[in-house]
């Protein structure tokens, strides 16, 4: 089945809560961690791997935390994935270590349509922003009232 880790699952919360605190100071990260009821040692690593990758910034000093790098819309789901897990490989073939990772890759029937299946998720987490996540659309506005 093909689903986000929990570390992916708390790096969108961590991302949300930042975009709640825009404009504000920085974000510590135990601040995070109680509003998003994440376990601050697993959270700090998250936020050091959004930071790296350039998603949010780490801000130092007595007034320091994080706080967002880029406007929601301009950060994908596939961005943050990559940033904490690493490229998206749905099959053992498409891993880092590439064909060599399967020993079944001379006889496998599968690899080519598994890699379609792949370009197409990679695809649509590449389009598909945290604003897209975070901010209800007026259809969705329309539906519900």
């Amino acid at each position: 089945m093909l689903k986000f880790t929990k570390k992916t699952d708390y790096g969108l919360m961590a991302i949300g809560c930042l975009a709640e605190q825009e404009g504000k100071r920085p974000a510590t990260t135990k601040a995070i961690a109680d509003q998003c009821h994440i376990p601050v040692e697993l959270l700090a690593k998250i936020l050091q791997r959004l930071a790296k990758h350039g998603l949010i910034q780490s801000h130092n000093g007595s007034h320091g935390g994080y706080s967002l790098a880029r406007e929601l819309s301009r950060i994908t789901v596939g961005e943050v994935i990559e940033a904490i897990e690493g490229p998206l490989a749905i099959a053992a073939c498409y891993r880092e270590h590439g064909e060599g990772a399967c020993d079944q890759l001379s006889h496998c029937t599968i690899r080519r349509p598994l890699g379609q299946v792949q370009a197409d998720i990679a695809a649509l987490l590449s389009r598909m922003t945290l604003d897209d996540i975070y901010a209800p659309t007026a259809k969705e506005e329309g539906v519900r009232a």
